[in-house]
C-alpha cells in the first residue's frame, strides 16, 4: 500500500477515529481527576562543612580542605547524613513516632483493593519494611545546580503527616551523626585515659595529653552544635493545597498521547489488511493462460 493510499484509508475513517480518541480520552482523564493527590512537603539544607566554624572542621587541628575542587559528590558528614535518611533505622523511628503506619494501613484496607486482600489473606498490617519502601518511591534528595545546598521533598496525602514525616526523618539522620562523633571520641578519650595511667615516658605522656584535648573539644564541640551535618537553610513546610500528581500536565500529555496512538494503530490495521484506494481489497488480476492455435496444413498427414 502506497502513502496517498494509507493517509486516504485514515480519512475516509476520520470521524470514527476521532471518537474512539475522544472516548479514551474521557476515560483516561476521569482515572486522572479521580487519582488522589499528595501534598509536598520540603526543607533547604546545606553540608555544615561549608561553613566556617563547621562542626567538621572544629574536630580537626588543620584546616578543613576539599579533596577536590571539581568533585561535587557529597562527603564527610553529610553523606553519613544522605544515607541515614533511608536507612531502615529511620523506617524504624518513624514506624515508632508517627503515624505513618497507621493510614499506610487503613489505605491498604481500604477499597477497592482492601476486600480482595482480605479474600486472599494476604497481610494487612504495616511493619518497618513497609514504611522503608514508602521512603524509597515519596522521598528525594535533590542537589542544587547552582549551589551547595539540597533540597528534601516528601510527599504523602495527608499534610500533617508529610510535615511531621519529614521533620522526623531530619532529626533521624542528625541525630544518628552526632551520636557517632560523640561515641568515636568516647572511645578515644577512654583509650587515652587508660594509655595514660601506664606510661611512664615523659615524652610520650606530652603528645597523649595533646591527643586527649583534641578528643575532649571534639566530644564538647559535637554536644554543643545542633548541627553536625546539615544545616537548615529554609525549615520543613509543607504546601497548601496538594501537587502531585499535576493533574493539568496529565491532561495535555494524554491529549496528545491519545490521538497519536488511536492514528498509529489504525494505520497499522490498514496495513496489515492491505486494503486498496477505496477501502476494500484490490481485486486479483485475472490470469492469462495461453491458448494454442492450430495452423492450416500443420500436423496433418
Amino acid at each position: 500500500m502506497t502513502l496517498d493510499a494509507l493517509l486516504r484509508g485514515l480519512w475516509r475513517q476520520a470521524s470514527r477515529l476521532a471518537w474512539v480518541a475522544l472516548l479514551l480520552y474521557a476515560g483516561a482523564a476521569m482515572v486522572v481527576w479521580n487519582w488522589p493527590r499528595g501534598y509536598v512537603a520540603s526543607a533547604i539544607v546545606a553540608p555544615a562543612e561549608t561553613t566556617g566554624i563547621a562542626t567538621s572542621a572544629l574536630l580537626t587541628p588543620a584546616p578543613f580542605l576539599q579533596p577536590s575542587l571539581l568533585d561535587q559528590r557529597p562527603g564527610g558528614n553529610f553523606a553519613v547524613y544522605l544515607a541515614a535518611l533511608r536507612a531502615p533505622e529511620a523506617a524504624l523511628a518513624l514506624t515508632r513516632e508517627t503515624r505513618l503506619p497507621a493510614e499506610l494501613e487503613a489505605r491498604r484496607a481500604a477499597l477497592p483493593l482492601g476486600p480482595l486482600r482480605r479474600l486472599l489473606g494476604l497481610r494487612m498490617a504495616v511493619d518497618a519494611d513497609d514504611v522503608l519502601d514508602f521512603l524509597e518511591r515519596n522521598f528525594a534528595a535533590t542537589p542544587s545546580l547552582t549551589s551547595v545546598t539540597w533540597t528534601l521533598e516528601l510527599v504523602h496525602r495527608d499534610r500533617a503527616t508529610a510535615l511531621d514525616v519529614l521533620e522526623r526523618l531530619h532529626a533521624v539522620a542528625e541525630t544518628r551523626v552526632r551520636q557517632t562523633l560523640a561515641e568515636l571520641a568516647g572511645r578515644r578519650i577512654v583509650a587515652l585515659e587508660a594509655r595514660l595511667r601506664t606510661e611512664p615516658d615523659l615524652y610520650l605522656r606530652n603528645t597523649l595529653y595533646e591527643l586527649l584535648a583534641q578528643q575532649q573539644r571534639a566530644a564538647l564541640v559535637v554536644a554543643a552544635d545542633e548541627a553536625a551535618a546539615a544545616r537548615l537553610v529554609s525549615p520543613p513546610v509543607v504546601e497548601i493545597r496538594p501537587s502531585v500528581p499535576n493533574r493539568p500536565l496529565l491532561l495535555i500529555l494524554l491529549a496528545l498521547a491519545i490521538p497519536g496512538a488511536v492514528i498509529l494503530a489504525a494505520s497499522c490495521r490498514l496495513l496489515l489488511q492491505g486494503r486498496g484506494e477505496e477501502g476494500w481489497p484490490a481485486p486479483a488480476r485475472p490470469r492469462i493462460e495461453p491458448v494454442l492455435t492450430r495452423l492450416p496444413g500443420d500436423g496433418g498427414c
